[in-house]
């Protein structure tokens, strides 16, 4: 009899897992995420254990699937960048509106948007729809580097198979928000540098 310690599901099971309302460990560029549907997204903060006041990701695998859910005054500055870097390890930070924002940043009307330069993750979310993403790994623990560190975390969801996944930068992304006329700013110096950004006080130095 054939076993599956790790609980690995191919991307239809994944897909199916997702959309019966359950949280799943996936590949992506930079380091492993815990995902789940944007609107299921509340599981995953009591998964890691995690303040609610730290948003989670919203992850895609097309510009117009991803902009559609910010303000329609910074798409064009978000589009511009967007094309020069996605899919790649660079988090945009911009206002937003509707039941996704408010379900991955609750109170605050802004939403974090990335397309990952990983296949298999790409694969999934064209199939899945964007993705409410975040580090799998409990708050205030190390990141998980690999798949077994992520299974590890949390030994009781799926993974994306087949394994091994495609290595990891282990390089958080960028994040910068946009801040309109003020232009972009940093919040998370990481992997992609793009040209132009302000420091923020707490950056700076």
């Amino acid at each position: 009899m054939t076993t599956n310690p790790l609980n690995l599901l191919d991307r239809d099971g994944i897909e199916a897992h997702l959309r019966a309302g359950g949280a799943a460990l996936l590949p992506t560029d930079t380091l492993p995420a815990l995902a789940a549907l944007p609107e299921q997204a509340a599981q995953l903060w009591r998964l890691k254990k995690r303040p609610q006041d730290k948003p989670l990701i919203l992850m895609g695998a097309d510009l117009d699937g991803l902009l559609c859910h910010i303000s329609p005054a910074a798409r064009a500055d978000a589009s511009a960048l967007a094309q020069l870097h996605w899919p790649g390890a660079l988090t945009l930070v911009l206002p937003a509106f509707g039941p996704c924002a408010e379900a991955l940043n609750p109170g605050v009307a802004t939403l974090g948007l990335r397309i990952p330069a990983c296949k298999p993750m790409l694969d999934l979310l064209r199939c899945s729809g964007p993705l409410a993403t975040t580090s799998a790994n409990a708050s205030g623990e190390p990141a998980s580097r690999t798949e077994m560190e992520a299974a590890g975390a949390f030994p009781d969801l799926p993974l994306l198979a087949p394994l091994p996944w495609p290595a990891p930068s282990c390089q958080a992304s960028s994040v910068i928000a946009w801040r309109g006329l003020e232009g972009w700013h940093w919040l998370r110096r990481g992997a992609v540098m793009p040209a132009g950004v302000v420091s923020l006080p707490e950056c700076s130095g």
